[in-house]
């Protein structure tokens, strides 16, 4: 299999089930309090309008990362691989209390488990590394840039949307959670 076409069945595959997830598992309002903010459909507004203009620079310039190297293509397979699967294991070890949305539920409880021992929102992190593999299939640094940094910033403003719910929610619990774990990079952020 020619490695162009398995990047892009990795890619179309990777956003169909994102899709779906954020369909399944939305909260409803009868399921749980929702404190979303707009920030899921801010999320994906801004996944798709950096996805579209990062892709026309990438079909209108030149490929100007380490000088358009073949060699990234591997390492931006690797990357979104591995964004997929940490994201897919923090959402699965969640089991039923993972919601798309920001939404707090009656009998929620602050999940400490698995990658949750070392960060407080792994699922984001995986995601915002396999959005990093995109860019750099790219392999154009402004087509980069124009891709990653809008999506990290929606999904920071995401984080604090749902900081403030689970801190409304679980005060001093959540606030000592806090100190103990970092947001996105183990022992840094």
């Amino acid at each position: 299999m020619e490695i162009a076409f398995f990047w892009k069945v990795l890619v179309y595959s990777w956003a169909t089930c994102e899709t779906l997830l954020a369909i399944a598992t939305r909260t409803r309002r009868g399921g749980g309090e929702v404190k979303d903010r707009g920030s899921l459909l801010v999320l994906w507004m801004v996944i798709f309008l950096a996805i579209f203009a990062a892709e026309a620079i990438h079909s209108k310039m030149p490929s100007n990362m380490f000088r358009g190297a073949h060699w990234l293509m591997v390492v931006a397979i690797l990357v979104l691989l591995a964004g997929i699967v940490l994201r897919a294991t923090a959402i699965l070890s969640q089991g039923n209390a993972f919601s798309s949305n920001v939404a707090i539920r009656s009998n929620q409880k602050i999940y400490r488990g698995g990658l949750y021992r070392y960060l407080r929102h792994p699922a984001y992190t995986g995601s915002l590394l396999a959005f990093l593999g995109l860019g750099i299939e790219l392999r154009n640094w402004i087509g980069f840039c124009v891709l990653v940094v809008p999506i990290t910033a929606a999904f920071l403003y995401r984080i604090h949307v749902e900081e403030i719910a689970l801190n409304e929610a679980f005060g001093a619990e959540y606030a000592a959670y806090s100190r103990q774990t970092k947001r996105l990079i183990p022992g840094i952020y």
